[in-house]
């Protein structure tokens, strides 16, 4: 059976159901991702920071969205139901204060028969929402701005933001 429906979307098997990608037939190849999120932190917020993070009786709010979103990264296929499972070699997730926003980076690498996008931008997504978790007794005015590819390369289809 096809991995594509007629109407070109990857996920929807040839009768439009839904359908995980078969992969067996493809090759490894060494893949990486890096996805970005940004978080519009209010003044409140940013009052807050003592040199480059916010500490908290939780801990330091940027340390703690680091873990989160490797944690997430790693749980994708939990997360998005028609992801794979796979083996990932690293994940590395950096968080910058610019002006007013967190600018939140994940990169991700595996050897394997497909990417590793969504890995990326979930790793992105969860540390954003974890900043906002940690603040939100301060305010609630925080704004999730963008989580976006920036680049995959390893696959059929390399892309540069």
């Amino acid at each position: 059976m096809s991995n594509e429906s007629s109407s070109g979307f990857s996920h929807l098997n040839e009768s439009g159901q839904p359908a995980m990608v078969d992969i067996s037939g493809k090759q490894d190849t060494y893949r990486i991702a890096v996805a970005e999120s940004r978080v519009y932190l209010p003044e409140p917020v940013r009052a807050q920071f003592t040199g480059q993070d916010i500490q908290t009786r939780k801990g330091g709010v940027f340390q703690t969205a680091i873990i989160a979103g490797i944690m997430a990264a790693k749980k994708t296929p939990e997360l998005i139901p028609l992801c794979h499972t796979l083996l990932l070699d690293g994940c590395d997730l950096q968080i910058q204060l610019e002006g007013e926003e967190a600018i939140i980076r994940c990169t991700v690498k595996t050897n394997g028969k497909t990417g590793v996008e969504m890995e990326a931008l979930t790793g992105a997504s969860v540390a954003a929402l974890t900043i906002y978790d940690m603040c939100k007794a301060l305010t609630q005015e925080m704004i999730i701005r963008e989580t976006k590819l920036i680049s995959k390369t390893g696959g059929k289809h390399d892309y540069h933001k």
